[in-house]
């Protein structure tokens, strides 16, 4: 009797053991969930680093974000993330492709050059030695950049050898209208810092007395730097598409090794239970059949020896299952945090483009393409909400004087100062941007027709009083202004045209005033 009591003891007791191990296993489940969703999440952010970069792409990362929304539809994402790597490679070999399109064009470009009679015989070797080295495909857009400066220098010497042979070319008003309108073209690009310096004196060199040759210097030499930049912007692009489709693929990987593991460690896991359940069974049964106790207890023993066992086993998988996801996790945290810093990086860089292609580089008020942008989102308000919105145009007096009198580089200061007197003269829902030259546009939404006067001229006294002063002689620098409201069922295009009317009226009838479209 007291046998089977023991006996009867030590059911009880694995019966315990059993139901810790239960929940235990339950621990370690909500432990492996709470992981995978970690690493649900940062596919999903990663996913979002890439945005934007092609339509079928983007609907390829939301399908990808939707079906990891939890670890049972990961089985649905794993076709997404191939179709994804696809996409990738397909970018790269899209970019392969068109550096093959441009070595092509410049070949036939340089064979267009060897059909010139006039070139010299060394320049001429040159430029076969060239067009043999074309016939090497390109790898990187680095390559591709210095071919380009190469033909273009080929050009150049083309044309002094042109120009050596025949008389000096006369300077035509043709000329010096191109020089004109490329140094206000410049001036409506954002160069890099290191550049600037070199445009403010190519600047100066065009808007002074040139010839020929230095116009085409410098319209070689604008190329250049515009090449170099557009050379910078796209192998940052597709340094971040590298290093994406290394981090997805890494992702993928890592995703297709827990996800079989866990099959398989759930399949051995559900068989250990079963084989678990059956000896517990089994004991249960064997102290209700067997009277004898010395048999109950061998047959209890052997039970308990394989319960013992299938436990061990189960305890040893577990803990494997959690190396490897603790291996899994920690890789994908060092992904997340080298993509993070990728992404954040490349994020800043584009975002400073984003504010630079909306800013006006001399003036720093927003340029034409932000008011563009500015007045649709402005009419859009006044159609829905039937509120007043006026459009002012306003041009400095007299300015190409201060230009010839003072030289451009007061001008551009004049400008500078001007910009920011308007900016500081509005409230912040009101709006002005530099529309090109010396002219700026003012959008003034909710001023009413009794207002709009008073508040232009308190703009115009203002910068009335500005005390300029250009190698010790007072200067008073005053604008000119026009404005009109946007009427019912009228476009900005027309309301613009009324407002620019206006002004060429304010300046017919003396400048220094502002003239209101009625």
């Amino acid at each position: 009797m007291k046998e089977s009591e023991t006996t009867i003891s030590q059911i009880s007791l694995m019966k315990q053991k059993l139901h810790a191990a239960k929940i235990a296993l339950e621990d370690i489940n909500t432990d492996r969930n709470d992981k995978l969703k970690t690493l649900i999440q940062f596919i999903s952010h990663l996913s979002l680093a890439c945005k934007g970069q092609n339509l079928e792409l983007d609907n390829k990362l939301a399908k990808l974000r939707h079906h990891m929304q939890s670890f049972d539809q990961v089985d649905e994402a794993l076709p997404e993330l191939v179709d994804i790597e696809r996409l990738l490679k397909s970018q790269y070999s899209h970019t392969m492709s068109r550096l093959e399109d441009s070595r092509v064009g410049l070949t036939r470009v340089i064979r267009q050059i060897q059909r010139v009679n006039a070139v010299p015989d060394k320049l001429k070797k040159e430029i076969t030695y060239f067009k043999q080295e074309l016939n090497k495909p390109f790898h990187t857009v680095w390559e591709y950049i210095p071919k380009v400066e190469k033909l273009v220098s080929f050009y150049e010497e083309i044309l002094k050898q042109e120009f050596a042979d025949t008389d000096s070319y006369d300077i035509l008003p043709q000329h010096i209208q191109l020089a004109k309108e490329l140094a206000a073209k410049i001036a409506e690009v954002e160069f890099r810092k290191d550049q600037r310096d070199q445009i403010l004196v190519l600047k100066e060199v065009l808007l002074s007395d040139i010839s020929v040759n230095t116009l085409l210097e410098s319209y070689q030499t604008i190329l250049s730097l515009l090449l170099d930049n557009i050379a910078r912007e796209k192998t940052a692009s597709q340094d971040f598409l590298f290093a994406l489709n290394d981090a997805l693929t890494i992702v993928r990987d890592v995703v297709n090794s827990t996800y079989n593991n866990s099959q398989r460690s759930e399949q051995l896991k559900g068989q250990l239970n079963k084989e678990i359940n059956l000896r517990v069974n089994n004991a249960d049964e064997m102290v209700i059949d067997i009277d004898n106790i010395t048999e109950l207890k061998t047959q209890l023993t052997i039970q308990l020896s394989s319960l013992r066992d299938a436990l061990s086993r189960k305890e040893a998988l577990e803990q494997r299952e959690q190396a490897i996801l603790r291996k899994s996790i920690e890789s994908m945290r060092k992904e997340l945090n080298a993509m993070s810093n990728e992404a954040n990086s490349y994020k800043e860089k584009l975002f400073e483009h984003q504010k630079l292609n909306l800013l006006d580089p001399l003036t720093q008020l927003a340029n034409r393409t932000a008011l563009e942008d500015r007045m649709e989102q402005e009419y859009r308000n006044h159609m829905r909400f039937k509120s007043p919105l006026w459009i002012a145009v306003t041009d400095i007096d007299h300015f190409k004087t201060i230009n010839d009198n003072f030289g451009h580089s007061t001008g551009d200061k004049t400008l500078q100062v001007i910009a920011m007197a308007l900016k500081n003269s509005l409230r912040d829902s009101e709006f002005v941007a530099r529309y090109g030259g010396e002219e700026f546009v003012l959008l003034l939404p909710g001023i009413t027709d009794e207002h709009i006067s008073l508040m232009l001229n308190r703009v115009r006294e203002k910068i009335k009083n500005i005390p300029f002063k250009f190698k010790n002689q007072r200067i008073t620098v005053t604008l000119s202004i026009g404005a009109a409201q946007v009427m019912e069922n009228e476009t900005l295009e027309e309301a613009f045209e009324r407002a620019d009317a206006a002004l060429y009226q304010a300046k017919n009838n003396g400048r220094d005033r502002v003239v209101i479209d009625i």
